[in-house]
């Protein structure tokens, strides 16, 4: 039992050093994080340099036996409140962002989330419950015990396990990025092999007239969004795929920013986008509002947007009221033959007619 508590107290000091360290190293996005959950700004600034802290001084205080047991007690209320503030952010159909590892690895909170949160607490509470009377042996004297041969192998061993961590993380991230290439890769190849040729324009996306598939999506703060709630004032939707590391889209920013503030009486504008909340923040610069998340391109794939920026416009009447433009100069064109008609493109159009409209 002395060998598991001592496991147990070096795994979640583990888990706090590197939450800890990766916080400090994106004070920024901490602070952005801490104001998603709903802490004022004026606390964000401060919290943002305190809670690393009180992270790494659990992590230090889980190793020695003087101050191991208050350490698990300091990891346990951490655990708690996060799980507490994760709980009813989930409880009210938010998603912020939860930041947990700073960049190393930042997504929406969701009931994975909360699981860990509470795996990790239940962990600290079993070495609260156990530790009391005996907190296991000191990390320093149970190395001490070990002879030189035991010694260096267990530093090849923590050295391999991390060296396979970071590969795995590698990994997981090209094969998450090879499949969306594969999957776009797929699409085209279907419209070709149907087409018989390169598909038109015209043809993209969902049919005019079409029910536009539904979705529920958070935006920059956590707070889900509706297709229902984006048409609920009665206006057109442009709905526009984008992509923070998309560098086309980046330069498209600035004039979808000026779209949705000169014909926000005639029109509304969401951007559809990829990555996290941050990355999409420092992409827009507030140059435009309205950006929701997706997950993987669960959306564009229900619109049949395989790349971006692309966009397609939405009728009052939840249809689909255009072909999908591709590009910056469809989307262009798309929005001028919007805001030029009192009602876009109201009855549906087959493929011919909807590319005389938009050329």
């Amino acid at each position: 039992m002395d060998l598991v508590l001592l496991l147990a107290r070096l795994l979640l000091a583990l888990v706090f050093v590197v939450a800890g360290l990766a916080k400090l190293t994106d004070r920024r996005g901490s602070r952005q994080a801490l104001r998603d959950f709903g802490v004022p700004a004026l606390l964000a600034a401060p919290l943002g340099i305190l809670l690393p802290l009180a992270e790494l001084a659990v992590a230090v205080a889980l190793v020695p036996t003087v101050s191991a047991w208050w350490g698990a007690l300091g990891a346990l209320l951490l655990l708690l409140l996060f799980s507490a503030g994760i709980s009813y952010h989930l409880a009210h159909g938010r998603s912020p962002q939860c930041h947990c590892f700073g960049q190393l690895h930042s997504a929406p909170v969701g009931w994975p989330t909360l699981l860990r949160n509470l795996v990790l607490a239940a962990l600290a509470g079993f070495i609260v419950g156990l530790g009391r009377v005996d907190i296991g042996p000191s990390a320093v004297s149970w190395l001490g015990t070990l002879t030189t041969v035991q010694r260096i192998g267990l530093l090849v061993g923590v050295i391999f396990a991390a060296l396979l961590m970071a590969l795995g993380w590698i990994l997981v991230q090209v094969l998450r990025q090879q499949g969306r290439l594969l999957l776009r890769l797929e699409a085209v190849e279907k419209r070709l092999t149907a087409g018989g040729g390169a598909p038109t324009r015209a043809l993209a996306g969902l049919p005019i007239g079409t029910l536009a598939p539904a979705f529920r999506l958070p935006d920059l703060t956590g707070e889900m969004k509706t297709l229902d709630e984006l048409r609920a004032d009665g206006k057109p939707i442009l709905l526009i795929f984008a992509d923070p590391e998309c560098g086309p889209c980046r330069a498209l920013l600035p004039e979808i920013g000026r779209w949705q503030r000169t014909y926000a009486g005639k029109l509304n504008l969401a951007i559809l986008s990829l990555g996290t909340s941050e990355a999409n923040r420092k992409a827009a610069r507030q140059a435009a509002t309205r950006v929701l998340l997706q997950q993987d391109r669960e959306v564009a794939d229900a619109y049949q947007s395989d790349g971006t920026p692309s966009a397609v416009l939405v009728l009052p009447d939840g249809t689909i009221g255009s072909p999908l433009a591709n590009g910056a100069d469809a989307i262009h064109a798309l929005v001028a033959r919007v805001v030029d008609t009192a009602m876009p493109l109201t009855t549906p159009m087959n493929g011919q007619t909807a590319a005389a409209e938009l050329s």
